[in-house]
């Protein structure tokens, strides 16, 4: 009796154990799963590519020396990345002979910059871990590294996409607001997006750097009345009524360098340079109240803006088993 009690206790033990080590395969099984299916997070590259982040890194505070302007470019550039069809890196891919690229639509074209550095930081981080990093995890990894440098919050990205093996000029004339945009249109295109009007005011504090062409704020400064005259007058000079589209404006008045909340200052003295910025106060909407907040409050700025772009960051990415991880940003493999 005492025998047979023994040998169903080992058995049950062994039956226990057994089931532990299923729980544990399917536990493991599992984590695989999710994060190739879908699932963002940032320690996608912690055992991939331990020094992703840090490469990044790098290169882009090396860019920003070399050019403080760029800052402003390669967050742009995730921006008019992820409006497009979501977060793919679509909007680096060159023309083909099979579909014309995003780069030479409306809100793109002679606009958007930084190509060259991405290139830089794609072959860095290949060079370190071939085909692992998409394009499109750079840009968001450049994105925020940008603002951090030039004085702005941080957040952890969420990571995980991959890249587009296509682009649509006529997605990128559509999807990304243009800085004629009113306020009903603003929040329309953000709420396509499931961004709230929240991440809207948030997100439009990039424009707290960088700078903007004469031809998007021409009709601003010369026909609007929902503008300081001064200001107004103080832009002709390098932005006549024809001629000089190119010449530049600071986008945030006075640290078009610098990451902080002066551009919703400037909102509150009718000092928006675009048409689309000074919509978020005008008197009318409801952005009114967050425009005030933001002014008054830099945490808060930092805090929400922060929040914006992860949520930006998580627009219909490509997960698990969708796109690819290109070699070169420019090109499909």
């Amino acid at each position: 009796m005492c025998l047979l009690r023994l040998a169903y206790c080992k058995r049950e033990v062994f039956n226990m154990a057994s089931n532990y080590s299923l729980l544990l395969l399917f536990l493991v099984f599992a984590g695989t799963f999710l994060e190739t299916k879908g699932k963002l997070t940032p320690k996608f590259y912690s055992s991939k590519c331990p020094k992703a982040l840090s490469i990044v890194q790098e290169e882009v505070v090396a860019a920003i020396k070399n050019e403080t302007r760029i800052g402003a470019s390669l967050l742009r550039l995730h921006f008019h990345d992820c409006f497009v069809n979501g977060c793919d890196a679509s909007v680096l891919l060159d023309d083909t002979s099979s579909f014309v690229g995003e780069k030479t639509a409306a809100p793109n074209n002679n606009s958007i910059r930084g190509f060259e550095v991405v290139d830089h930081i794609k072959a860095k981080l290949e060079k370190a871990c071939p085909g692992v990093v998409s394009c499109a995890d750079l840009l968001a990894l450049a994105g925020r590294d940008s603002v951090v440098y030039l004085g702005g919050p941080s957040w952890k990205v969420r990571l995980g996409r991959r890249d587009s093996t296509t682009a649509s000029r006529s997605a990128a004339n559509t999807s990304i607001p243009p800085p004629t945009s009113n306020i009903s249109t603003l929040i329309s295109n953000f709420a396509a997006q499931n961004l709230s009007l929240r991440d809207l005011v948030a997100l439009s504090g990039s424009h707290t750097i960088g700078l903007a062409r004469c031809t998007l704020f021409r009709s601003r400064i010369y026909n609007e009345s929902t503008i300081d005259a001064a200001f107004a007058k103080s832009l002709k000079g390098s932005c006549p009524r024809s001629g000089n589209d190119d010449n530049l404006a600071n986008l945030d008045l006075q640290t078009p360098t610098h990451f902080d909340n002066l551009y919703y200052k400037n909102l509150l003295k009718a000092k928006g340079l675009l048409h689309s910025d000074q919509e978020l106060f005008n008197g009318t909407s409801s952005a009114d109240k967050l425009v005030k907040i933001y002014a008054n409050n830099t945490f808060a700025f930092f805090k929400h803006f922060a929040k914006a772009m992860i949520n930006m960051g998580n627009i219909e990415p490509l997960t698990g088993s969708q796109g690819e991880i290109r070699t070169n940003c420019r090109k499909v493999n």
